[in-house]
């Protein structure tokens, strides 16, 4: 398997396809690779600095930490002070702000919050403390959702009743249209995650294609993939064509993980949700179906959320939508940093601020 992986690491074909990329390339490419394990990728490989003068690497929507509303996040912290409750959550969100506090404000005051590697793990927790309430948060896209529906049908099956799950979960493919059809929009082309669309299949990025004119590559996260996708995009570009590629054809297939789109239908339900930086997205959200309402946080616990507003001077949104860079924002590497970030894009291990404060801005 790590010989699998380092051919695709390798740094002599890696170079060969750069040198391919910036002999093809004559005229002006924006790429937006909407994930951020892209924007990491790209950013410790230095990838964005071997593609030459015309094309411009541009971070999107793809790191759902940075594109939780602070409504959200404020919702979280309120069902921390749930009598019993044990908040549950992968490690980017302890220290992502709210409007006044963050979880791990709220666990050093005294609150039960833990980080979990596997929302199977709040499941045993449940089973063996009983006399408390173990709420997950939910959050990413397509590729981690399935996990979190195979975790409701398992408690349902195991007559669990001190198992919830807060949802933050969100689908691509409505995002991508609105970031499209910005009026300001400057993007040519679409670097898709190759994780989500393993779960989706292509399919999903047609109509980014047909009806809005952008190219789309599905790749994958190594360097040798990112490269590939970009070949790839920069060669139908010059023939001034749009198309819908796959460069990670060892993984994704056309019709996706179908086992896993089928427990995510029967278990969640499209929803009106709100993104950072873009707003309410009509059906964007994945909402547990009235089935499984039993096991909703937001349906079980009454709880008051502290109102929203942004710390001032943060552009994680216009950042998100790729109109802004991190080195626009008057915050960034100097009141904002890993140690004491303003904005989920600093905190997330996949946000574009992280990305650029680790592996250099240029």
């Amino acid at each position: 398997m790590l010989k699998y992986l380092d051919e695709y690491r390798d740094s002599t074909l890696c170079l060969e396809i750069a040198e391919k990329i910036r002999s093809m390339s004559t005229r002006p490419l924006n790429i937006m690779e909407v994930c951020g394990g892209h924007t990491m990728s790209i950013r410790k490989h230095g990838i964005h600095k071997l593609l030459g003068d015309n094309i411009k690497l541009i971070s999107g929507p793809g790191c759902p930490v940075c594109v939780t509303s602070i409504r959200d996040i404020n919702k979280v912290i309120a069902l921390a002070s749930v009598e019993n409750a044990v908040i549950c959550t992968y490690g980017d969100m302890i220290y992502v702000p709210g409007t006044s506090s963050s979880l791990a404000k709220t666990k050093a005051d005294g609150k039960d919050i833990r980080t979990v590697y596997s929302v199977h793990d709040v499941i045993n927790f449940a089973k063996e403390e009983k006399d408390k309430n173990f709420i997950f948060i939910s959050i990413g896209f397509e590729t981690t959702a399935p996990t979190a529906a195979a975790a409701i049908k398992e408690a349902a099956k195991a007559k669990l009743n001190n198992f919830f799950i807060l949802s933050l979960n969100k689908t691509m493919p409505d995002a991508l249209r609105a970031v499209l059809a910005d009026e300001g929009s400057i993007i040519d082309s679409l670097l898709c995650p190759g994780h989500v669309s393993t779960i989706t299949g292509t399919g999903i990025y047609e109509f980014i294609v047909n009806e809005l004119g952008v190219s789309c590559c599905v790749s994958g996260f190594e360097p040798a993939d990112i490269l590939k996708a970009i070949y790839l995009l920069t060669e139908i570009h010059e023939k001034d064509k749009k198309a819908l590629l796959n460069a990670y054809t060892r993984v994704v297939k056309v019709g996706g993980n179908e086992k896993a789109q089928k427990i995510l239908d029967e278990v969640f339900e499209p929803a009106d949700v709100d993104w950072r930086g873009i707003g309410v997205i009509s059906g964007s959200g994945l909402a547990l179906r009235e089935t499984f309402s039993k096991f909703d946080a937001e349906k079980v616990f009454d709880v008051t959320v502290e109102d929203s507003s942004e710390i001032p001077g943060c552009i994680c949104g216009d950042i998100l939508r790729g109109a802004k860079r991190p080195v626009d924002c008057t915050l960034f590497k100097k009141t904002c940093t890993p140690i004491d970030p303003k904005g989920a894009c600093m905190v997330s291990s996949e946000g574009t601020c992280a990305a650029w404060f680790k592996y250099g801005e240029e």
